[in-house]
């Protein structure tokens, strides 16, 4: 085992006893917990490089003071989904249910009910963590969400024991197609969450469109496995409604998955998520490195 294998094991051997205590912990204590963190994050300025550059870049006409206030709000929001994440450790799974209120229910019920299969597209917006627990409630059906296994395996077993909790069965990236195969020649039926939003790696920059004003690689994994699968593809629209609380609304596909053009389910849904994003932008994974591979973009025809 190398030292930096040996300093992460360690790590995890400290923090994983504090992590099982906090996600016990009631929620409203775990909301002042956030509160500390806040202070701390603004003190110490977390990721704030790539905040700030990232706000900057996908908001060109706003002051250095409004790109100040939206990563304040980001901090603040961030914060709260830290704790909301380690609560999966502990919390029952109608204190969920009660916080992320779905607006139009009855559509995935039809869409279920007439023997489709779904292919469900959300961002890193709000909280992603909470929304697979909606899906519980499709009787008969398989509920999976699409994850990229983290570099630490240990911390990586334990966001994987938390995510299948309430049953939702998690899949690594190059498991899926496999795993849709197999399903469908077992004649079951399944809900596959994927989120939209990643930054595909340097070998798979096989689309490329215009995102918050930046040249943007997606990932075309959403359309790809609808296609492969025969299978109904329904935008999650999630918005914060208060601190732990969410509602989602359904948006269907509104074309025909099978005659559409190349690209064009990507193109709906990236709209969809960069339309959240303008509207409330405090909400969205700003810290993430999403535009790191766009000095590779190569306008089409070159």
């Amino acid at each position: 085992m190398t030292d930096k294998k040996e300093k992460k094991s360690i790590g995890f051997q400290i923090g994983y006893p504090l992590l099982w205590l906090a996600g016990h912990l009631p929620l409203w204590v775990l909301y002042r917990l956030s509160d500390f963190l806040f202070v701390i994050m603004l003190i110490v300025g977390y990721r704030r490089k790539v905040v700030t550059r990232n706000l900057r870049n996908s908001f060109p006409d706003k002051t250095s003071a409004q790109i100040r206030r939206i990563r304040i709000r980001f901090y603040r929001h961030f914060c709260d989904l830290l704790v909301e994440t380690i609560s999966l450790i502990g919390i029952d799974i109608r204190q969920i249910q009660n916080r992320v209120k779905v607006v139009n229910p009855e559509l995935m019920e039809e869409l279920l009910n007439e023997g489709n299969n779904v292919i469900a597209v959300l961002g890193h917006y709000c909280n992603w963590e909470w929304t697979p627990v909606v899906s519980m409630d499709y009787k008969n059906t398989v509920s999976m969400s699409v994850y990229r296994p983290l570099k630490n395996k240990e911390f990586d077993k334990l966001m994987l024991n938390m995510r299948s909790r309430f049953g939702s069965i998690n899949l690594p990236l190059n498991s899926v197609s496999r795993e849709i195969v197999k399903l469908r020649q077992q004649s079951r039926q399944f809900v596959i969450g994927l989120i939209s939003d990643q930054s595909p790696s340097k070998f798979e920059l096989n689309y490329w469109t215009t995102f918050l004003n930046q040249n943007t690689a997606i990932i075309l994994g959403p359309e790809k496995m609808a296609r492969l699968s025969k299978s109904k593809v329904v935008y999650w629209h999630i918005v914060k409604t208060g601190r732990g609380r969410y509602q989602m609304t359904y948006i269907p596909y509104p074309g025909d998955v099978a005659t559409s053009t190349e690209y064009e389910i990507t193109e709906w849904h990236v709209r969809l998520l960069e339309g959240q994003i303008m509207d409330a932008p405090e909400f969205w994974l700003w810290s993430h490195k999403r535009w790191k591979y766009s000095h590779l973009y190569k306008p089409s025809g070159l």
